[in-house]
């Protein structure tokens, strides 16, 4: 985790995920669901440097400008339809269409929309699998919600302020951990993922009341 927002309950998920953009820079690539390929939320985006690999909806509509030997094609998108009539404010998107088969059903379509143009420098099978890499942001939900909490109740605090603390408390003990994870790894030349966050939990817990006690100001 680079960076962490929250917000209130009923505001949209692009209104909390906005201010993350500040964290982008020019040499990393940004994964996306399907509800954020929008014209001004690619934008916006864009606006970090960082490059964009996110998936949209199947019924959007993508004119071919140039087909790709790839399989690949590079399209345009537009703030608006009065804009795409008229040709104003388009910006140069590359679509990557391909499907994975499942059993006994229908295969899944993807439709992938990427800033990155040149086919020969990022090809579309390397970047369909790497996509796909992107579930494993849920490992680190799990780590937050099982092996970080484990089954204590999180975000006590009655008041907004409070819960906004509590909150970047919670982020950081987690940044915590995996900084701990990534030295071990660093050190002993082992993979990341082979090491066990659920371990290292408990190492930081057993050695927690050795470190002892100072206020926030010294730290």
């Amino acid at each position: 985790i680079i960076d962490a927002n929250i917000g209130p309950y009923r505001v949209s998920e692009w209104d909390v995920c906005e201010p993350l953009l500040a964290s982008l820079a020019p040499d990393m690539l940004l994964m996306a669901d399907r509800g954020f390929t929008g014209y001004l939320y690619w934008q916006q985006a864009r606006h970090s440097g960082a490059e964009l690999l996110w998936r949209c909806r199947d019924n959007r509509q993508f004119p071919v400008l140039k087909a790709l030997d790839d399989g690949s094609f590079l399209s345009a998108i537009y703030p608006s339809d009065k804009a795409r009539r008229a040709g104003q404010g388009a910006i140069e998107v590359r679509v990557i269409e391909y499907e994975l088969p499942k059993l006994d059903a229908e295969p899944l379509r993807y439709r992938l929309m990427t800033s990155l143009l040149d086919d020969k420098v990022a090809p579309a099978l390397e970047l369909a699998a790497l996509y796909h890499q992107r579930w494993q942001v849920e490992a680190v939900f799990d780590e937050l919600k099982t092996h970080l909490q484990q089954r204590r109740r999180v975000l006590r605090s009655k008041t907004p302020e409070l819960v906004r603390q509590e909150f970047y408390g919670w982020v950081l003990a987690h940044y915590a951990v995996r900084w701990l994870m990534h030295q071990a790894a660093t050190e002993h030349r082992l993979r990341h993922d082979s090491l066990s966050f659920t371990a290292h939990v408990h190492l930081l817990r057993r050695t927690q009341p050795q470190s002892g006690a100072f206020p926030p100001s010294e730290a």
